[in-house]
């Protein structure tokens, strides 16, 4: 049984006091991975709903906050894919959990059309604690064309006193029909410095590091782009700041031993961040990634054009079945040719 969320960090918790007095029925969150999409909504959910809402939002404490925890809110309707909604801990209709637990069919990884017919049928019924009805769609882009368009007359005529909130990794996927009627709002980046301590008091409380200090925080803000929600999951997964910083050179060596145990969709987002920050610095600009120090010093910049567009595409295969050995060797031996010492000629 889900328990009640961590207190929110101090640039969501600002942004949800922005947006619960929305006015509009509908409020799309958008920006890229790792700012808390998920949690902005849900507190927005939860403020929404409410019993005795506070100006920071929800006051945790009343009854309908104590059914969103346990997932039971008879106001709020989730909509998601399957496999996100149990990764969160949402129940799921029991005719598509007998149809997994009876191996007939695995979790979908996108929201189905039926899922979207029952928030429809949701949002046309009465509210049962006198709040309103939220319908909470994360992440909206994996809506197909199907289950959007199945969503789309409710969003535009909403019927009673129902509230939608849509959180997306990528508002450009969406349909255009879907973002023109909801007001957006753009998910704020958070100062590192300040990002960095909660980063550090949520790593100690949860255990996933218990040695863990501010520097050591940093690096890893840094290698996730900035983005605080990736600090928490890679730290979890036992990614070290001192790992991160010798992965340059150990990929320039062929020696991919740190790595080799991680899921080749992480080994594919390190090659890429590396290609990244070679460009950038090889332009004139500063890495986003990674310490300039631990960068190469040679990059030929066609070899690395190249090679970003293989990463891409790369990326786009990278979930199918393949044999992770073969392909580790493979990425290794192109990135030991693609930063390799060169000649103007080569």
């Amino acid at each position: 049984m889900p328990e009640t969320a961590n207190p929110m960090a101090p640039w969501l918790q600002r942004q949800c006091q922005q947006t619960q007095g929305h006015r509009g029925h509908a409020l799309l969150l958008a920006g890229p991975s790792g700012l808390g999409q998920y949690d902005l909504a849900l507190a927005l959910a939860r403020a929404w709903l409410c019993e005795q809402p506070r100006e920071e939002g929800a006051c945790g404490q009343c009854p309908s906050c104590h059914a969103i925890d346990v997932r039971t809110h008879a106001d709020l309707c989730v909509l998601m894919p399957e496999t996100v909604a149990l990764d969160l801990g949402w129940p799921l209709d029991e005719g598509a959990q007998k149809e997994i637990d009876d191996k007939k069919r695995k979790p979908s990884k996108f929201i189905r059309v039926e899922a979207a017919r029952q928030a429809i049928a949701f949002a046309q019924m009465s509210h049962s604690r006198g709040r309103g009805k939220v319908v909470l769609v994360f992440p909206t882009d994996r809506m197909n064309i199907e289950s959007a368009n199945t969503l789309l007359k409710t969003l535009e005529e909403p019927v009673g006193d129902v509230r939608f909130v849509l959180a997306t990794e990528a508002a450009h996927q969406l349909l255009p029909t879907i973002r023109s009627r909801c007001q957006t709002h753009l998910m704020q980046w958070p100062d590192p410095d300040e990002a960095v301590p909660w980063l550090v008091q949520q790593l100690q409380q949860r255990g996933a590091r218990t040695d863990v200090d501010a520097a050591q925080v940093r690096i890893l803000l840094r290698a996730c782009g900035g983005r605080p929600a990736d600090v928490l999951t890679l730290a979890a997964q036992g990614l070290r700041a001192d790992v991160w910083d010798r992965l340059p050179a150990a990929i320039v060596q062929g020696d991919w031993s740190a790595m080799s145990d991680w899921p080749l969709a992480r080994q594919l987002d390190v090659l890429q961040k590396l290609c990244h920050d070679l460009q950038a610095t090889g332009a004139g600009g500063a890495p986003r990634y990674f310490e300039p120090a631990a960068l190469p010093t040679h990059a030929h910049p066609q070899r690395l054009s190249a090679w970003a567009r293989e990463l891409m595409q790369a990326s786009r295969t990278v979930e199918h079945p393949f044999q992770a050995g073969l392909l580790q060797e493979a990425w290794a031996a192109r990135a030991r040719q693609v930063l390799s010492r060169y000649t103007r000629n080569s």
